[in-house]
């Protein structure tokens, strides 16, 4: 296992604090931080300009981006850089609407996706587009039966995550691309949360576009890609910004090159660990749930249990304020819901998708287990939200 980046300062406020939030984002892995460094101070060159620095620049840009492909199994052509999978998944969706020149009407999502996906589909909404959300089970796995009945002949784009971020379930993406393929939609897919931590395949899923972000992998923030079958031009898309025509024409901007450096380093070595950290992390997570779970009978855990991200863990503490527990455990670094909807008054979309009652939601919490977590973290969490919990039990008495 690789060196723990963290608390690494002996003044640092964070210090002994247990990070259990990694798909908010995870910490850059020490061997990407190294490799990232030299493209701030020695090779700094603008990998658009011809002259020798920005030749070296430009050369560091496609040698990470074969990296970056290689962890989808696809081809370096066939990315685009971005500024993240936000970014990535407006370029997808927006971008496929605004070059659509009239027929097909239909885009279909599901109702557990991450709001960088249901944004985009609210705003062509407005421009006329029939956005159908499809529901899922009460494991977070999309309802094909539903989904076979919303994709027809209409149907210009099928948006659907590879996983979800809240409770972890992997959903069909193959089953659901079939679907589409039957009656020619595009197919994109929002993989932010699966990239680095299961297998992705794009001919295997047989998607047309899909997301990752560096963040979510242990690389750096503000770098992500769009993957984009058979290459940019491909595929009719309207660029998400304009101005020197780099990526292709589809996304402007000078390129972050130490950050896709450091993002095509994060994907070598997810590619590298990941049979053997899923299995690790995948037992440092049962290991959490077993312990809170034995202390706490009537605890339930969301998601599809059987077919989950190996770190995602959503615990549901019933009458128990999810807002006030983490409180109680300042030792630890765990969230409730989405970061991207951290504070928002309403309960999590995803929760209430599922089943979930308003106030089951507000009694969630989600962990997220990572590379760097050991067993004496996780025994720590335990303890922690244990205590906490019987705590905050006693208070209700």
């Amino acid at each position: 296992m690789a060196v723990n980046p963290n608390h690494s300062n002996v003044d640092d406020p964070l210090r002994g604090v247990v990070y259990l939030d990694n798909h908010a984002t995870t910490p850059c892995d020490p061997q990407v931080v190294e490799a990232m460094l030299p493209f701030f101070y020695e090779t700094y060159g603008n990998p658009s300009s011809t002259h020798a620095p920005g030749r070296q620049a430009a050369e560091a840009v496609e040698e990470a981006r074969k990296k970056v492909a290689s962890v989808l199994d696809a081809s370096a052509g066939e990315l685009v850089f971005t500024g993240g999978a936000t970014e990535s998944n407006n370029l997808a969706i927006t971008g496929v609407a605004q070059a659509h020149s009239g027929g097909r009407q239909r885009v279909v999502t599901t109702a557990v996706e991450h709001k960088a996906v249901l944004g985009p589909c609210k705003a062509i909404e407005h421009r006329g587009f029939e956005v159908v959300v499809l529901p899922v089970d009460s494991t977070g796995t999309v309802d094909l039966e539903a989904a076979e009945e919303a994709i027809d002949d209409n149907t210009l784009l099928v948006s659907m995550q590879a996983a979800n971020n809240e409770v972890g379930t992997i959903q069909p993406v193959q089953e659901v691309a079939a679907l589409a393929r039957n009656h020619g939609a595009f197919v994109h897919c929002d993989a932010a949360q699966a990239a680095g931590k299961i297998l992705v395949d794009v001919d295997e899923w047989d998607v047309d576009l899909l997301s990752i972000s560096a963040h979510k992998l242990y690389g750096p923030k503000g770098v992500g890609a769009l993957y984009v079958r058979g290459g940019p031009y491909a595929l009719p898309i309207s660029p998400s910004s304009l101005g020197g025509g780099q990526e292709k024409n589809l996304r402007a901007g000078t390129l972050n090159v130490p950050g896709i450096v450091g993002f095509g380093e994060a994907c070598s070595l997810c590619e590298q660990r990941l049979p053997e950290e899923s299995v690790r992390i995948g037992g440092l997570r049962d290991r959490l749930e077993d312990a809170v779970l034995e202390a706490a009978l009537a605890i339930k855990r969301n998601g599809n249990l059987d077919n989950r991200l190996p770190g995602n863990s959503s615990l549901t503490f019933p009458g128990i304020d999810a807002e006030a527990l983490i409180v109680n455990t300042p030792e630890l670094a765990i969230s409730t819901s989405s970061a991207c909807t951290s504070g928002a008054p309403e309960p999590s979309h995803v929760l209430l998708a599922i089943g979930l009652g308003r106030d089951e939601a507000d009694s969630t919490i989600r962990v997220g287990v990572g590379r760097f977590n050991t067993e004496e973290d996780i025994n720590k969490a335990a303890y922690s939200i244990v205590g906490a919990f019987e705590r905050l039990a006693r208070m209700r008495v």
